[in-house]
């Protein structure tokens, strides 16, 4: 299989994505805390484990949003749609096979680590589906009307409205009625705020990248106008 340069970034970005995306979700139930300081204020989060490596997955939206078009990043979108409740699935069947009585992980540790509750794991799903479909939306918009001048406009202004509807959707779905409502509120607040500044944290990256992909690999950017992105692979 002789696959071009571009075909090969695709499939690498394809692949980092997916991997962020479902290990996020696989060991997201474990939680921390952290002390944020903002200067004038010090924000108290409680996140989740999976929330480190989520950024990589709004990261590689943009970058192949701007090389391979929207119809590009809506194919990944899905994609990891559909594998995360593979996944899931995978797991939900792996929880119902005892273990040994000899097994080194016990049959109640495995499903305390690996059996989310369905409620989280739908909202979690909805929430990242919509989240995507916005984020791409948004950032082509945006690259249209700039005319592809201004990454960080398309690309920290997507995200930021993205993950506005993905964390309303994903804490108020998986939690209400269940926790508190001011605690809710927090949970959601405290959330979107560490989601902002890892969105505006990653802009430079995102400038390493597109510098990377388009003087190094030499690679074009996709036309904003573009409908469908298109990998050969025999």
């Amino acid at each position: 299989m002789d696959l071009s340069g571009r075909q090969r970034l695709y499939v690498y970005l394809c692949a980092i994505f997916l991997t962020a995306l479902l290990i996020g979700d696989t060991i997201g139930s474990k939680l921390f805390t952290v002390d944020i300081p903002l200067g004038f204020a010090t924000l108290h989060a409680t996140l989740s484990v999976g929330a480190i490596w989520f950024p990589i997955t709004f990261l590689l939206t943009d970058v192949i949003n701007e090389f391979y078009g929207s119809a590009g990043a809506r194919f990944i979108t899905f994609v990891g749609f559909f594998m995360a409740i593979f996944a899931f699935i995978v797991i939900l069947i792996a929880r119902f096979i005892p273990a040994a009585d000899f097994s080194p992980v016990r049959q109640d540790a495995f499903n305390n680590v690996l059996g989310n509750a369905n409620r989280i794991f739908v909202a979690s799903l909805v929430a990242y589906l919509i989240g995507q479909l916005v984020d791409i939306a948004i950032f082509q918009s945006a690259k249209r009307l700039t005319q592809s001048r201004h990454i960080w406009l398309r690309s920290t202004g997507s995200t930021l409205i993205s993950q506005l509807v993905d964390t309303v959707i994903v804490t108020y779905v998986a939690f209400y009625g269940q926790i508190p409502t001011a605690r809710l509120h927090q949970a959601a607040t405290t959330s979107y705020v560490v989601k902002v500044m890892l969105a505006i944290g990653l802009t430079p990256v995102i400038y390493a990248l597109h510098a990377i992909i388009h003087r190094r690999m030499h690679i074009e950017e996709h036309p904003a106008d573009a409908q469908r992105v298109h990998v050969e692979i025999p």
